[in-house]
């Protein structure tokens, strides 16, 4: 079976959108540049010329209602930022127009865009460049929030939210693109709005969003090797709409829930799925629900302090492991963080 990258799976869903839809076209800073924002738009540019892979200038507000306004017309324009930070500087198009354009004229003016935005880690860009800022987004009716954790997910939910009647913020996490699996060569979809089990367990459900999937899966595998839990994952890919049934059908089946996501616990995706099964599956938990996230602070440079400041699969473990000694009062043995020390010395942010 052929395997490719995330960022590969991206690049080939762009490709193949266009390719099949002439209405289809991607604008962003960086779009035509050598590297092709991370690889992600590589060549994109001499197979489609510049009418459609369209580099625009540093004006994110105004790039993002020249993209709503196409889409208005009957294009479906990808439009892209290197960093979700920058996409702040275009809340008012986004939530003033695009999240309730459909709703304001009843249903007679779909807004087809995709917002491709990246976060990460570990690469130096501190405070204000690094951020998860996801829930901002999912709080607000009108827009679709997806959040790929694997190439095979990243390439069918891109298509799928190219061909969306509705806004679409597509976040991508840039520790996942040299992440590798199995993908088809063919056009294909994964719908929105649905999780899928990564892992399947009896005893603890992990909820869990992009990166911090595949923290939660060597999580479950720590937990299975070292205290005899038996955790299933579960991988959202959708933020909004939500699969709530999946959480809860889990729930039903373990008892007990721990969410691991990549930005802020406090006001977070993580709140609110912890609130939505105490809400609704009150009566199944054995113990109350635990989150996985961000310190409520700002994003630091440093190498070293990153190490710190980002949460990983033994955090997860620990919360798990809080879980049960809640409930059955046993005694588990604290978890010992591995922290491994840079190999390089930070050089600067590009």
């Amino acid at each position: 079976m052929r395997r490719i990258n995330y960022r590969d799976s991206l690049r080939e869903a762009m490709y193949q959108a266009m390719k099949r839809d002439p209405h289809v076209f991607v604008m962003g800073c960086g779009s035509t540049s050598p590297k092709g924002i991370f690889g992600t738009l590589k060549g994109l540019d001499k197979k489609f010329g510049k009418l459609r892979v369209i580099e625009t200038p540093i004006a994110e507000n105004g790039m993002t209602g020249i993209a709503i306004g196409s889409s208005l017309m009957g294009m479906r324009p990808v439009l892209v930022h290197q960093r979700i930070d920058f996409i702040l500087l275009s809340l008012d198009q986004i939530i003033n127009h695009a999240a309730k354009w459909f709703y304001m004229f009843g249903g007679s003016s779909p807004v087809p865009i995709t917002i491709r935005s990246i976060i990460g880690k570990g690469w130096g860009q501190g405070a204000q460049h690094s951020q998860n800022l996801q829930a901002i987004f999912a709080h607000i009716p009108g827009l679709k929030v997806v959040m790929p954790s694997n190439p095979y997910d990243a390439k069918g939910l891109f298509i799928s939210s190219i061909e969306d009647e509705n806004p679409v913020i597509f976040i991508e996490h840039r520790r996942l693109y040299n992440k590798t699996a199995h993908v088809p060569p063919k056009y294909y979809r994964v719908s929105l709005g649905k999780g899928k089990i990564s892992r399947k367990g009896t005893e603890v459900s992990i909820v869990a969003v992009s990166l911090m999937v595949d923290e939660a899966l060597k999580a479950a595998r720590i937990l299975k090797k070292n205290y005899k839990i038996d955790a299933e994952v579960i991988d959202l890919r959708s933020l909004r709409p939500l699969d709530r049934e999946i959480i809860f059908d889990s729930l039903k089946k373990t008892g007990r829930l721990l969410v691991a996501d990549t930005g802020f616990k406090p006001f977070g995706v993580g709140a609110e799925i912890c609130a939505l099964g105490a809400e609704h599956c009150l009566n199944f938990l054995k113990a109350p629900p635990k989150r996985v996230g961000l310190p409520e602070s700002p994003t630091p440079t440093s190498i070293a302090l990153e190490k710190v400041y980002y949460p990983n699969c033994y955090d997860i473990v620990q919360g798990v492991i809080d879980l049960f000694s809640a409930e059955s009062k046993k005694s588990f043995a604290r978890v010992k963080i591995k922290r491994k020390k840079p190999k390089d010395v930070f050089k600067g942010p590009f």
